[in-house]
């Protein structure tokens, strides 16, 4: 029987390449270098302040709905008031909430109050160079 065998130095830096490519790559999967991916949580509604701007004394529900979507926070018994919060906890970094609530009497809508509302959508840059005149 014939049979070569291969020289241990070739073996060896065998093995060192591929666990040091193995280390490489065990690195990619972290968002931040040395600590594990941590999700971002977003919940409630996303208002723009567009959106707040179109509010009118007198809309009814289904048009208030239409401009601001379903709200999270609807009593059942009492159908006079509508609750908009938002929650954004991004992976690192500090949480944001936003609230922004409606009221209703005779099915009109009388006032809304809230915490200021960005000017934008979340999948709309904050620096695209655009103004407001030309959207």
């Amino acid at each position: 029987m014939l049979t070569t065998a291969k020289p241990l130095s070739t073996i060896v830096r065998a093995g060192l390449a591929a666990t040091a490519l193995a280390a490489m790559l065990s690195g990619c999967g972290a968002g931040k270098w040395g600590f594990p991916y941590k999700q971002d949580i977003q919940q409630g509604n996303w208002i723009t302040a567009r959106q707040v701007a179109q509010l009118e004394q007198g809309m009814s529900h289904e048009q208030v709905r239409y401009l601001l979507g379903t709200p999270t926070l609807q009593n059942v018994f009492r159908d006079d008031r509508w609750d908009y919060p938002y929650y954004n906890k991004p992976g690192y970094g500090d949480s944001e909430l936003r609230r922004f609530t409606v009221w209703f009497e005779d099915g009109a809508l009388v006032s809304w109050s809230g915490d200021e509302q960005p000017d934008r959508q979340p999948f709309e840059k904050a620096d695209t160079g655009m103004t407001d005149t030309d959207r």
